[in-house]
């Protein structure tokens, strides 16, 4: 947002395009990793009041025990010690593991990764400490640029050929199976929308060989998409895999960034959701079933109060999921606390997991969940809304009990 090049920072575009560089000027690539940190450092004031701010400087802090504040006088120093310590064994990920005090931890997985890593942590007995999470978005989503290699792949695999939409969901349910043998406890699912939809089998199997050849039209694909989030809820049910859903996103924004760079660049930008409408065909059929559990995360915070909370007060199927993404925040956090909890309670979300790709940010960001969760509840003690042994009981389900028992673990 600033005008800095990717390239600037070390990153490589894997698809150039000469003809419309970002700036109207082909950028360099600069490969000197400590330039580029001097470049980071010089611009760190850049994040100030943001969460990336807070966690890193948690970071550095705590995990680094780096006592002056990262600016370009101390960019050498920064270096020097992050690059001494991460070749020693104490920052290895499993020495870290234990650090943190980490019990668990999933990874996003493809629909038809092979789980190749998850195998080796199995025979290294650590198969209960790592585990999977299904997300077929590039089985099901028409959309995806890998839509159609990966359904492909996904009948190779399984031995199913997907040749119809019956063998195409016998797929699915193996890949299901697979994962869930491998520890997975949940699956994950970014559609556009929150839009569900039961299409008659004849219409369904129709879009599946339409998608499959000649592409959908974008209005078929929602269609598609809302017709395989119930079949997914249906396979939850039987398998037991908590289904997790983030709709809201209106991902590679940026048309010229994603042509170069590829997706998750940081051009996903929040956008409007409906709930209420769009979700009723998947809660009619599913939503009073106990035994099936819809986790739903947004990026649309004015949903909360009106719909999200409603929602999950109502369905017991329903649970409302941490503050996310734009919102994985402080302000965040304490917006979302007092706009679910006097509809939906406490007991109607999940606790907090965070979807951190840095693994040292851990305990930052679940320390400023806590220490959110805590103002409020202190606060509300104050006013006489709770006792301080009501609090204390709610503080211990918001940080560990909720998660374990919505997550099956």
């Amino acid at each position: 947002s600033q005008g800095i090049a990717l390239e600037e920072m070390g990153l490589s575009p894997p698809h150039p395009q000469p003809n419309f560089p970002l700036d109207g000027k082909a950028a360099v690539v600069e490969w000197d990793k400590r330039k580029i940190w001097r470049k980071f450092a010089e611009n760190y004031y850049l994040f100030l009041g943001t969460p990336s701010r807070m966690w890193l400087d948690h970071v550095f802090a705590t995990v680094f025990d780096l006592k002056k504040r990262l600016s370009p006088e101390t960019a050498d120093l920064y270096f020097d010690t992050i690059n001494d310590a991460l070749k020693t064994d104490a920052f290895r990920p499993r020495a870290l593991f234990e650090r943190f005090n980490i019990e668990l931890i999933s990874t996003t997985d493809g629909s038809v990764d092979p789980l190749e890593a998850h195998q080796k942590l199995h025979a290294d007995g650590w198969g209960k400490k790592v585990i999977p999470c299904f997300r077929p978005d590039d089985a099901i989503d028409p959309d995806h640029e890998n839509f159609r290699m990966t359904v492909a792949e996904l009948g190779r695999q399984t031995n199913e050929g997907v040749a119809t939409f019956d063998s195409y969901l016998r797929a699915l349910r193996a890949r299901r199976a697979y994962y869930k043998k491998m520890g997975a406890t949940a699956t994950d699912h970014g559609p556009p929308s929150a839009f569900t939809t039961i299409l008659a089998k004849a219409d369904i199997e129709k879009l599946f060989a339409k998608a499959l050849s000649t592409g959908l039209t974008a209005v078929e694909a929602e269609y598609y998409r809302g017709h395989m989030l119930v079949e997914m809820a249906r396979m939850s049910l039987d398998d037991g895999l908590v289904m997790q859903i983030h709709p809201g996103s209106y991902r590679n924004h940026n048309a010229k960034l994603f042509t170069m760079f590829g997706r998750d660049k940081g051009a996903d930008i929040p956008r409007a959701v409906d709930y209420t409408s769009a979700l009723r065909p998947l809660l009619n059929e599913l939503g009073n079933e106990v035994s099936f559990r819809l986790i739903i995360f947004t990026l649309d915070e004015t949903s909360y109060a009106r719909e999200l909370a409603p929602l999950a007060g109502h369905y017991p199927a329903l649970k409302v999921g941490p503050a996310w993404w734009f919102h994985d925040s402080p302000e965040g956090m304490r917006r979302y606390r007092e706009q679910i909890t006097e509809t939906a309670g406490f007991y109607n979300t999940v606790g907090f997991n965070d979807d951190t790709r840095a693994f040292l940010s851990i305990p930052a960001r679940h320390d400023v969940c806590r220490r959110m969760d805590s103002g409020i509840l202190a606060k509300w003690v104050c006013e006489h809304r709770m006792t301080e042994e009501e609090a204390l009981n709610v503080a211990r389900d918001l940080t560990y009990n909720l998660v374990k028992q919505n997550y099956n673990l």
